[in-house]
């Protein structure tokens, strides 16, 4: 029986109303916020307690964004923003998704309610079964979830039809047994979330500067000269990173946005820890604000480059770090001679900024020293999204702007550990010394050949090429490209496992028969053989450091990921391995000494991973040691991108709400963007919509367009914004439906959610 789930967000609209955009962000709004959150999922007095402990040494670390903690003393008050507590009052409800539950409700019908919605069910409770003929989830208990799970593995044909998907909220002790039974069942179809969002960066930092990591730590932008926040929007995305901006205003230094959007976290902050900083109205963010038409990026860096070349050959010496380039670098004369090449005009023109703005910008990047440019999904989800990161290291490396303090590179990672998952081996394609080290250390034989990212994973699964899909957490149909086609592709496995604390669309659109197994949360109490364990993650800045939860679990049934990883290893590996899985589930020591053993940088990991602080993993760009094929950094050559749309229509792109976090959906409004009460919108520029006879409220549908085919997303209300002209913004996951599986990034595979060639159709 093929369940009749509904795969993409019903298209029913609510009562929207349009407010004035903020000019601030954070304050006592953002406090207001997080304690009616609070109120709502578990109460204020629980909630503020949870809260004290998060983030803190010793304490548990926040299961959303990945943004470093201070290495030295932490605020007493609370080192955690508004969208952090809404992520510990979503783990931390009292709502519960038990038997009960899931006896009134089929999975057709919760399939039809909006993401918001099912977020809200609240924590699973026990493990639960979707047979093939059913359309209710059943309970059942541990030891006959992993019997499914090991005579579906049994019946594989080839260890290929395996696929294990990982969520960056998994910590490296998880992660790294996870990757080690994927691969001693025969197989590296390890697809994780990073795909979908930071793979351009890994791919344009490892080829220019040898890592495929930030350079930055924190303490370095608190010293830097000039901060540019390109495709960016820490205010939502990133809340804690606004101190470390309102700090660098205060220490002298200047910040630039460049979006096709302003963003109020960029153009003010008000602490609210600082009774000064509110009376005073809070800091002045952005000291100059370039609104760059969608993915205009390469075309604004090479016109300012090219800006700097003509002063530097009026002023030799003055504006390029010559020595740097000249013992650190290569490409050089290549990129002098492209820019020379180039038309500035024509670079102006495509950027859709005004000359004079990047003018301005340019001398300011002249005349400073110590830089660092900050990116995130912006820059990385275009076809040419390693081509963006690249031209970002060409204008660093000019000022010689790597390997030094205040300067760098700065990917700001989303998740809590997804940086620390490809750190400990999550990664389709794995590198031959780290697979010859895991042979050495567990006596096994690896397969070399590489994975399914996630892209890949998809079309495997549409042609029956995958049987079994394994989700280490996260949301992969919400999160994932081209809605249709991805639900599609996973009701064709036979079974499909989802890892979770709560309930999301993944756990509707299934395979055949489907499974949850419930897993303790970051902030719950983790206790093997009778000791309480902690896990490590790595954030944004490369410092690994504990994690350990103090409170009561939702449920009894609840296990942790150490422990279920390695029961599904047990249950699918039986003779295959000689590893001591039981032994690692009970002690995540013995995990940590494994990583040790196999992956530099680890060494003495027990005893750092104990310092309250943790410790900093090697990073040679940060201390211009570049592991390039040539040891040194490598200037690149990017031409300004000639992606067009048709005469009428539109570019597109993807944003969140500042109720929501990834998939992860805490309310219905957007409080920066003044919109309340719907997720269904489409912002566009006043001169778009007046060409198109359009008023706010207004109804429309959009087509996409891609080699040919048509995406259709229906229902959205339009209303005007300060955004680029011929651009319009709307929410993810409802209009991931418009996103071609192949309009992805060259090189990484990363879907182009930030460009999606649309027509906009009003309705009648």
């Amino acid at each position: 029986m093929k369940r009749k789930v509904s795969i993409i967000p019903p298209e029913e609209l609510a009562d929207l109303t349009i407010k004035p955009k903020k000019k601030k962000a954070a304050g006592i709004p953002a406090v207001m916020a997080s304690l009616e959150h609070l109120k709502k999922e578990l109460g204020v007095a629980k909630g503020i307690q949870m809260l004290n402990k998060m983030n803190q040494k010793g304490g548990f670390d926040c299961a959303g964004c990945a943004w470093p903690d201070p290495d030295g003393k932490r605020s007493s008050l609370g080192e955690y923003c508004e969208n952090g507590a809404k992520a510990l009052a979503e783990e931390a409800t009292n709502k519960r998704v038990d038997p009960s539950f899931l006896a009134r409700y089929s999975v057709e019908e919760m399939s039809t309610w909006t993401d918001y919605k099912i977020g809200k069910s609240g924590r699973i409770t026990q493990p639960m079964y979707l047979a093939a003929d059913r359309s209710h989830y059943t309970a059942i208990n541990w030891n006959q979830a992993f019997e499914i799970i090991g005579k579906q593995f049994d019946a594989l044909d080839h260890p290929n039809q395996a696929v294990f998907y990982t969520s960056g909220r998994t910590s490296n002790e998880a992660a790294f047994m996870y990757q080690l039974l994927a691969r001693q069942w025969g197989t590296n179809n390890l697809p994780d979330c990073s795909n979908m969002c930071h793979e351009s960066s890994g791919k344009g930092l490892s080829e220019t500067v040898g890592i495929g990591k930030g350079s930055v730590t924190l303490e370095d932008l608190h010293e830097s000269e000039l901060i540019v926040v390109i495709g960016q929007n820490p205010g939502t995305n990133h809340p804690r990173m606004l101190s470390a901006l309102a700090k660098c205003k205060q220490n002298g230094g200047k910040v630039v946005s460049i979006n096709p959007i302003p963003e109020a976290g960029l153009e003010c902050f008000v602490d609210p820890q600082k009774v000064g900083h509110i009376l005073k109205g809070g800091q002045t963010i952005s000291d100059q604000y370039l609104q760059v038409k969608i993915n205009g990026d390469v075309a604004l860096l090479k016109a300012t480059m090219i800006l700097m070349l003509r002063a530097e050959k009026k002023n030799p010496g003055t504006v390029f770090d010559v020595e740097f380039i000249e013992s650190q670098c290569e490409g050089y004369p290549e990129l002098i001679n492209n820019l020379e090449q180039s038309d500035f005009d024509l670079a102006v023109q495509e950027s859709g900024v005004p000359e004079q703005a990047i003018r301005d910008f340019a001398e300011l990047v002249i005349q400073r020293k110590k830089i660092i440019i900050c990116w995130a999904m912006g820059i990385t989800q275009h076809e040419n999204g390693v081509e963006n990161v690249r031209e970002i290291v060409n204008l660093l490396l000019l000022k010689g702007a790597i390997g030094k303090k205040g300067a760098g590179t700065c990917p700001v990672r989303g998740h809590s550990n997804v940086q620390g998952d490809r750190t400990v081996g999550i990664w389709e394609a794995p590198k031959e010394p780290f697979l010859k080290n895991l042979d050495d250390r567990f006596d096994m034989k690896a397969p070399r050949e590489h994975g399914y990212d996630v892209v890949h994973a998809i079309k495997a699964m549409n042609e029956n090429r995958v049987k079994v899909f394994v989700a280490m957490g996260g949301n992969f149909i919400s999160a994932t490209p081209d809605s249709l086609f991805t639900g599609q592709a996973v009701q064709n496995c036979d079974l499909t496992v989802q890892i979770s604390t709560k309930l999301n669309r993944s756990h509707l659109v299934t395979g055949k028969e489907a499974l949850i197994l419930p897993c303790l949360s970051r902030s719950e109490k983790d206790i093997q053989a009778s000791v309480l364990q902690f896990v490590s993650v790595e954030n944004s800045m490369g410092v690994v450091h504990s994690s350990q939860g103090t409170f009561p679990p939702a449920s009894k049934y609840l296990r942790s990921e150490p422990a279920i990883v390695a029961s599904i290893a047990r249950a699918i590996l039986k003779n295959k391995t000689t590893t001591n899985w039981s032994e690692m589930a009970s002690n995540y020591d013995l995990v940590r000494e494994h990583i040790e053993a196999v992956i530099p940088g680890f060494e003495h990991y027990n005893q750092r991973v104990r310092i309250p602080e943790g410790f900093y993993l090697p990073n040679g760009a940060r201390h211009k040691k570049f592991k390039t094929s040539s040891g040194k950094a490598k200037f690149t050559i990017n031409p300004i991108p000639e992606r067009t749309v048709a005469q009428g229509h539109f570019i597109l792109m993807t944003i969140r709400t500042h109720d929501q976090y990834n998939t992860t959906i805490y309310g219905m409004n957007d409080r920066y963007r003044g919109i309340v009460n719907e997720r269904r919108i489409a912002l566009m520029n006043q001169i778009d919509m007046e060409k198109l006879g359009l008023s706010n409220h207004d109804i429309i549908h959009f087509k996409s367009y891609f080699k040919g085919e048509v995406r259709e997303a229906r229902q959205f209300k339009v209303v005007a914004y300060d955004i680029a002209v011929g651009c319009i913004a709307t929410y993810f996951p409802e209009a991931n439906c418009l996103v071609h599986l192949d309009n992805k990034a060259k090189v990484s595979h990363t879907p182009a959610s930030k460009f999606i060639e649309v027509a906009v159709i009003k309705a009648s």
